[in-house]
């Protein structure tokens, strides 16, 4: 199954590179085939192994000759850049002239796969080349395997597949997010400073635009009536059969009317609309004579303000930001779109970096609270089991995260969230029956409208981060792999309407060690950078560590085994601890643009 459009534009490609010994007259001439069966199979491997955003296959593009001397180089540059490619993977068997075959592309995500085989030296060939681009300063990544391969073995060893997969997992999302936007709709919400939209961050880092629209730009074309009427109703007709209203926990002097609360379902309902076309335009606009509101801003990634200017007399984002990051709407099973409540960027980027390297829908959450085992049990009389035994952390927000959160699909029996295209229409159905939406209380939103109410299943394996700014040092990654778990139904009752009932909960163990960061669930809650934090299934934090290499962003926090992570070769020159290499090499380069 694949998305009905592109909306995040043009995918990148992964540009394949055979590298060979440019000797004549028997040396090259031997090798010639063997090279390109290598380019080709990995070729292969990665187009029947990963899937764009939208669920086609990840295209791959191999130059057109074998490159031995600068003039083929310069020849397969000017091919990947004519097909779109993002992201490079040198690969060869034998021995070849280092800086005379290597991708120069500042910018591009590179790695270079030299076979380990005695016959012909690909070995030798990756250390001379890594070394030259350590001293040209364009740092690329190594792919070695472990074991010695014999030069007709035509397998790709596993080891050398994981980190095929984990290199161009994050180099085309670093090849997504170039020339895209992030749109502001609104500014900066309750002083929260992930909302103050940092742009020499998004362009040096992440080689993004910054757009801005005022919050009025929404009341204006629900005003003029500036969205598809047709789609309108059948969102509308959509919303009322699937989003259950749920309970009123407002005063019964404060609740209003039938007629005010139904005006107010279908505000929501159309901010929704407005929101995804002022972020990737619609066609349907242009039919309708608003020409320049059909073209939208572009964007990858946005952020509704809401609070308070908006929510104190409107109804509250919620439901839009809820329904828009879930992968599922009246328009069927889609790809979701990321859009960060409060306009927090920050938490709407990491939300990005995770949507682009797992495919999958993304969670907004409020890092809330911290729940000692004690604490537990003096407020239930609950004892916390299991991998919650020590302590669990409350992430919980307005309403706004993705209703794939629930936990209602499964992977192999289990809760789990999936890209798209694995979504059945039964699963779609179990996440909206698992989610009701109260009336929004008028102490937080004044203006009403509904926030999404759910609890997550436990048992799922997440990753959570965090991209945090900090004068003088720049951006920082936070990140922590962990579980959701199970509350029993009193216990989890009684500790969530101590905050507000209306909101959907995830419990949250992280995984611990011996780090300082890590060494028990305080530590966690306690070293966490910011309000907020962004989280989806599985444990992909190496893949987030990786990509944050290629940005030149400095990981200050993260539980991932050692032996996962994957930098590029040039960070071993920057000392044995790998933490602090990776700050004086992110330090050393500067930011990726």
């Amino acid at each position: 199954m694949q998305s009905k459009h592109n909306h995040l534009g043009a995918i990148p490609k992964v540009g394949i590179r055979p590298v060979i010994d440019a000797r004549l007259g028997g040396i090259r001439e031997s090798l010639e085939q063997t090279t390109m069966d290598m380019a080709q199979r990995v070729a292969d491997f990665l187009s029947n192994n990963l899937r764009n955003y939208n669920g086609s296959k990840v295209e791959c593009v191999i130059a057109d000759t074998t490159i031995g001397r600068v003039p083929e180089a310069q020849k397969c540059e000017e091919k990947f850049l004519r097909e779109g490619v993002g992201l490079s993977i040198t690969v060869t068997s034998c021995w070849c002239y280092g800086t005379e075959t290597i991708d120069m592309n500042p910018t591009r995500p590179k790695a270079i796969w030299g076979f380990n085989g005695t016959e012909r030296p690909g070995a030798v060939y990756l250390a001379a080349a890594l070394a030259g681009h350590a001293q040209k300063g364009v740092p690329a990544f190594s792919i070695y395997g472990k074991e010695v391969q014999d030069s007709d073995d035509e397998n790709i060893p596993k080891d050398v597949q994981k980190l095929l997969l984990q290199f161009t997992k994050a180099g085309l999302a670093v090849a997504m997010m170039n020339g895209k936007s992030y749109l502001s709709i609104g500014s900066v919400s309750m002083g929260i400073a992930g909302s103050i939209v940092n742009e020499n961050f998004f362009q040096d880092y992440l080689g993004m635009r910054n757009e801005y629209v005022d919050m009025s730009e929404v009341n204006r074309r629900m005003q003029l009536g500036i969205f598809d009427p047709e789609e309108f109703k059948r969102a509308l007709k959509w919303t009322k059969e699937n989003c259950k209203e749920g309970k009123n926990y407002n005063a019964k002097e404060l609740q209003k009317s039938r007629e005010l609360m139904d005006e107010e379902w279908e505000t929501v309902v159309k901010m929704t609309l407005i929101s995804r076309d002022l972020m990737i335009g619609n066609p349907k606009l242009a039919e309708l004579g608003f020409g320049e509101e059909a073209l939208g801003h572009g964007a990858i990634a946005a952020g509704f303000q809401g609070q308070r200017q908006w929510n104190d007399y409107m109804p509250n984002g919620d439901f839009m930001e809820a329904i828009l990051n879930s992968s599922f709407d009246w328009s069927g099973i889609r790809p979701p779109f990321m859009m960060a409540t409060e306009n927090d960027s920050l938490n709407g980027i990491s939300m990005l970096f995770g949507y682009l390297l797992t495919n999958q829908a993304q969670m907004f959450s409020d890092v809330r609270t911290y729940w000692s085992p004690a604490s537990v049990e003096r407020v239930t009389g609950h004892e916390l089991q299991g991998k919650a035994s020590n302590g669990i952390i409350h992430l919980i927000n307005s309403g706004s995260s993705t209703l794939d959160g629930t936990g209602q699909q499964e992977i192999d029996g289990k809760p789990a969230m999936k890209p798209f295209w694995e979504i059945s229409e039964a699963e779609a159905t179990k996440c909206l029956e698992a989610t009701d939406w109260p009336p929004a209380m008028y102490e937080y939103f004044g203006g009403g409208g509904y926030s999404s109410h759910f609890v997550t299943k436990g048992e799922m394996p997440v990753t959570m981060c965090r991209i945090n700014v900090v004068k003088g040092l720049g951006p920082v990654m936070q990140i922590v792999e962990g579980w959701t778990v199970d509350l029993p139904d009193e216990v989890h009752k009684t500790l969530d309407e101590r905050t507000n009932p209306t909101w959907p909960t995830t419990w949250f163990a992280p995984r611990l060690n011996q780090d300082q960061a890590f060494k028990d669930v305080y530590s966690v809650m306690n070293n966490w950078g910011a309000n907020h934090g962004a989280f989806s299934y599985g444990h992909f934090g190496d893949e987030l560590i990786t990509l944050c290499s290629m940005l030149r962003i400095p990981v200050n926090m993260h539980n991932v085994e050692p032996e996962r992570i994957f930098r590029p070769k040039d960070w071993a020159s920057f000392g044995m601890d790998q933490e602090a290499a990776d700050y004086r090499a992110c330090q050393n380069y500067g930011p990726l643009y």
